[in-house]
């Protein structure tokens, strides 16, 4: 394996900016959404970028390396294949949850749509540490993993995310990815102390670090990654560099994109705030944090299955609350699990309008407010294109349509509900005619 070395200043590329990326100064790397990547058929922006030197980081979001079943073969293939596409040095994913339910609690499998904190448990760190030596024999490069930004808290939690991220480290030698941000939306919403965060983390095990915007609402933090990175996460980023030179430091931004010049000014408060900050005095060393109860270790390596399962229930039991509109779990807040309900649903619409853009062009400004009616009653079980295709056959069964409306939206889903578009089918009149007839019952 490839270690990572220095990475430098970088930013997330999207597609929206890539050529403000390729022209901006000073960039060093990227990091790239693994999953929107086809390793094939990478894009001709990144291609270039590649050609410079500038390093490829693939980020992948839909591993789910803390939930409760194994990680999934499939999705392990792609994440190695578009590491190789890129000859990146690392790859990255989340400590998070984004799946529940299935054969494990013998429900029906629900997705998130987004990145769920897990509880840090030992039957959770368990299971995490299992998934993260899966994932790592899997991978053709170094694993490094994201502290992730909640807007909840579990209940009996048993470790700080300090001593939680240590003995995660200590247990599988994987890299962190420190999200800096998510450390201010942890602040804000749960309570949590940045500064002891940083005290208990094993530092020198960070492989790159995060930064990122957001904005407060009713009390609660939302990392929305659309907005100008403020102070408070600066700050953080500063404690950090007075105690480590973290490898690279990268800005996120998903959306809302600003003027390029916008995009550079924040970078060079990055740049500013790490110089300032490791040409200061370090501090004196201190006391790392102890490892959790490592007893744990004993029953994972053993294979028992009761810490998966009891995780698998927990999980499948949270997820419904927020996605199904099934009784909150003891012990939760429930006015917080209506912001992360609505956050979801809200985020489940912008996705599936990325995805399937002639839905918010055919449906105009109706297509906010069905979608989120929608969402309420019926939870995403696949994919974001699987959804669209629902939401879109729930609107035509239902006739909440103009006509005008209707036929088009009925056209779109017909050309893609199939295993081939219509003009490709040998009988496609004959197959348009019969869900036609179908739909009109």
């Amino acid at each position: 394996m490839r270690e990572p070395g220095r990475l430098g200043t970088g930013i997330g590329w999207r597609p929206e900016i890539a050529g403000t990326v390729e022209g901006m100064p000073g960039v060093d790397w990227v990091e790239v959404v693994a999953e929107n990547l086809c390793p094939g058929h990478l894009p001709e922006s990144l291609v270039r970028l590649r050609e410079r030197g500038v390093t490829v980081v693939p980020h992948g979001v839909s591993l789910g390396l803390g939930g409760a079943d194994r990680p999934d073969e499939a999705r392990l293939t792609a994440l190695a294949e578009r590491a190789e596409a890129l000859g990146s040095p690392l790859v990255t994913e989340h400590i998070a949850f984004v799946r529940a339910g299935g054969p494990l609690t013998a429900s029906p499998l629900l997705e998130a749509g987004h990145l769920l904190p897990v509880p840090r448990t030992r039957d959770a760190l368990d299971v995490l540490c299992e998934n993260i030596r899966a994932a790592q024999a899997a991978l053709p490069v170094p694993l490094a993993v994201e502290n992730i930004a909640a807007l909840i808290s579990w209940p009996g939690e048993e470790m700080t995310e300090g001593q939680f991220l240590y003995d995660l480290a200590d247990r599988t030698g994987v890299r962190l990815l420190i999200d800096v941000a998510n450390l201010h939306t942890n602040h804000v919403n749960r309570g949590e102390d940045p500064a002891r965060a940083l005290d208990e983390l094993p530092v020198e095990a960070i492989a790159y670090v995060h930064v990122a915007g957001g904005f407060e609402r009713d009390g609660v933090w939302h990392d929305s990654h659309a907005h100008p990175v403020p102070r408070p996460v600066l700050d953080i980023l500063a404690d950090l560099a007075s105690r480590v030179t973290p490898p690279g430091v990268l800005l996120e931004r998903d959306e809302n994109f600003p003027e390029p010049a916008e995009l550079e000014r924040e970078l060079t408060a990055i740049r500013g705030t790490l110089e300032k900050a490791e040409a200061a005095p370090r501090p004196a060393g201190r006391d790392a944090a102890a490892p959790a109860d490592r007893r744990s270790d004993a029953r994972a390596d053993a294979g028992e299955e009761a810490p998966r399962q009891r995780v698998a229930l927990a999980q499948a039991a949270l997820l419904s609350a927020l996605v199904a509109g099934t009784p909150a779990p003891e012990g939760f807040d429930r006015v917080r699990l209506g912001v992360q309900a609505r956050a979801l649903a809200a985020k489940r619409a912008d996705v599936v309008a990325k995805v399937a853009p002639e839905l918010p062009e055919i449906l105009a400004d109706g297509y906010r407010p069905a979608f989120l009616a929608y969402a309420q009653r019926r939870p995403m079980t696949g994919g974001y294109r699987r959804d669209a295709l629902d939401f879109a056959e729930h609107l035509l069964l239902t006739g909440l349509l103009e006509d005008a409306g209707t036929r088009r939206l009925r056209d779109w889903w017909l050309e893609r509900s199939g295993p081939a578009p219509l003009s490709a089918r040998p009988v496609a009149r004959l197959a348009r005619a019969t869900r036609r007839a179908l739909l009109r019952r």
